[in-house]
C-alpha cells in the first residue's frame, strides 16, 4: 500500500503533457485499483490498461505452502525466501480482465503465503485475454538466469508461452541502471531469440516526476518503520521509478527498437469496459421457497419481535413498513441481509461490534436485524438521513469491528 506514490489525476495529467495515449496499472498482486484506475484515465483522454504483477508460486500447486529455493537462497535466489516469483499481465479483453479478477481472488482465497499466489493451474485455466511476460527481475526467469541456470529459465519460457499463446507472451525489459537487470541482459535476449519472443520495453512507476524519488524514499520510510537516516532502511537502488518519455525509453532501447514497438503494439490491443449500468449488489442465499426481498421482510419482523418484546408500538410499525417498503423499492434487501449475517456472527464469536455509525443509526430495519444497536424513535434518528429514493445511492451500514 505504501510502495507507489503517484496521484492518478497528476499521473494522467503528466502522461498527457508527454505526449503518452496510454498507461497501465499493474499493482502487486492485487486488483482492487482497476476500476478507480480505468474511470479517471478514461476521464482524462488516456487509455487505461489494466494488469496485475502477479506472485506465482515456484512451480508449485497454489495449496502447497512449500518453499522451493532453486539456489543458496542469496541475492540471486527466488524473492520471498523461495514462496514466489512475479509475473506481469494485462488484460487484453474485458474477458481477459474479468479472468484476471478471479484469478486475483483464488490466489488470495487458495494460494496465500506471505503475497497472493497464483500457480500454472490457475493460468492454464483463466489465461485467455491475457497478455503475460517474464516480468521484473524477481519473475521466475530472470531468477533462474541469475542463477546460472539457463536451460531451466528456457523451460519456464516456454512454459508460459504454450499457457499463454506465442502470440500472446512476450520477453519483457527494463533499464533502471540497475545491476539485477543488467547482469541478466546478454541471455535475456539470447532466450528471446531462441524462443522467438518479442520483446516489450517497460518501465516501472512508483512516483510521477524524477524528483519525487525523495518524497518516495520517505513514504517507503513510513511502509518499513524506519527513517532516511537508517544505512539500512528499505529503499530503491536507484531513482529511475518515474514516468519517463517516450524518448527517453527510446534513448534506453536504441538498440532494441522493436521493444518499444511492441509496448505501443500491446497498448493498442489491449481495450477492456467495465459496465457501469449493472447491478453488483450482493446476492444472499435465502432458504426454499423464498428470495431476497421475501426473507428480509421475515428477519425485520421477527428482529421487531425481538427489540420489542412487550409488543409492537403503532410508531414501530409505520417506521418498520415505511423503511421495509423503500429499501425493497430500491433494491437494497440483499445489501442489508449481508451485512446483518457477518455482524451477528461477530457478535455471536467473539468479536466486539459498536452500536452502529453515521446515518444507518437512523434505520429501523437495522436495528431491528442487529446491524445497529440505536432504537432511531428512542434517540430522534431520522431515515431519509440513510436512505432516501430521492438520492440513488449505495446506503452505508458501518460498523466498527474492536
Amino acid at each position: 500500500m505504501l510502495d507507489g506514490a503517484a496521484r492518478l489525476t497528476d499521473l494522467f495529467s503528466h502522461a498527457e503533457e508527454l505526449g503518452m495515449n496510454a498507461v497501465a496499472t499493474t499493482d502487486h498482486g492485487f486488483v482492487f485499483g482497476a476500476f478507480d484506475f480505468w474511470n479517471k484515465a478514461r476521464n482524462a483522454g488516456i487509455k487505461p490498461i489494466i494488469g496485475v504483477e502477479a506472485y506465482l508460486t515456484p512451480g508449485t500447486a497454489r495449496a502447497d505452502k512449500t518453499r522451493v529455493k532453486w539456489g543458496d537462497g542469496g541475492r540471486n535466489d527466488v524473492s520471498g525466501a523461495g514462496a514466489y516469483t512475479h509475473m506481469t499481465m494485462w488484460a487484453e479483453t474485458t474477458e481477459g480482465m474479468h479472468n484476471l479478477f478471479r484469478m486475483s481472488s483464488l490466489a488470495s482465497l487458495e494460494g496465500f503465503l506471505y503475497k497472493p499466489r497464483m500457480d500454472r493451474d490457475l493460468l492454464q485455466t483463466y489465461g485467455k485475454g491475457l497478455i503475460a511476460t517474464t516480468g521484473c527481475p524477481s519473475g521466475e526467469v530472470q531468477t533462474k538466469l541469475r542463477l546460472g541456470q539457463y536451460r531451466e529459465a528456457v523451460q519456464a519460457a516456454s512454459d508460459f508461452r504454450d499457457i499463454f499463446g506465442a502470440e500472446n507472451f512476450f520477453c519483457e525489459v527494463m533499464d533502471h541502471g540497475l545491476d539485477i537487470e543488467r547482469n541478466v541482459q546478454a541471455d535475456l535476449f539470447k532466450l528471446a531469440r531462441e524462443l522467438n519472443l518479442p520483446l516489450v520495453a517497460t518501465n516501472d512507476l512508483h512516483y510521477t516526476h524524477a524528483e519525487d524519488a525523495s518524497a518516495h524514499a520517505a513514504l517507503l520510510c513510513v511502509q518499513s518503520g524506519s527513517s532516511l537516516a537508517d544505512p539500512k532502511r528499505f529503499k530503491f537502488d536507484a531513482d529511475e521509478f518515474y514516468l519517463k518519455s517516450p524518448a527517453e525509453m527510446r534513448a534506453i532501447f536504441r538498440d532494441y527498437p522493436e521493444a518499444c514497438d511492441n509496448t505501443l503494439l500491446i497498448a493498442e490491443r489491449c481495450d477492456v469496459e467495465f459496465n457501469t449500468n449493472a447491478n453488483y449488489m450482493p446476492r444472499f442465499p435465502t432458504p426454499e421457497g423464498e428470495n431476497e426481498e421475501s426473507w428480509f421482510v421475515k428477519e425485520v419482523e421477527a428482529g421487531l419481535h425481538r427489540r420489542y418484546p412487550g409488543g409492537i408500538t403503532a410508531d414501530v410499525r409505520q417506521r418498520a413498513d415505511y423503511e421495509v417498503g423503500i429499501i425493497a423499492q430500491m433494491g437494497f434487501p440483499g445489501y442489508f441481509l449481508v451485512v446483518a449475517d457477518f455482524i451477528n456472527w461477530a457478535k455471536k464469536n467473539g468479536i466486539r461490534v459498536g452500536p452502529g455509525r453515521g446515518s444507518g443509526a437512523g434505520s429501523m430495519a437495522a436495528y431491528a436485524m442487529g446491524i445497529t444497536d440505536l432504537d432511531p424513535l428512542q434517540h430522534g434518528l431520522i431515515f431519509e438521513r440513510f436512505l432516501n429514493p430521492d438520492r440513488v445511492s449505495m446506503p452505508r451500514l458501518r460498523r466498527r469491528l474492536r
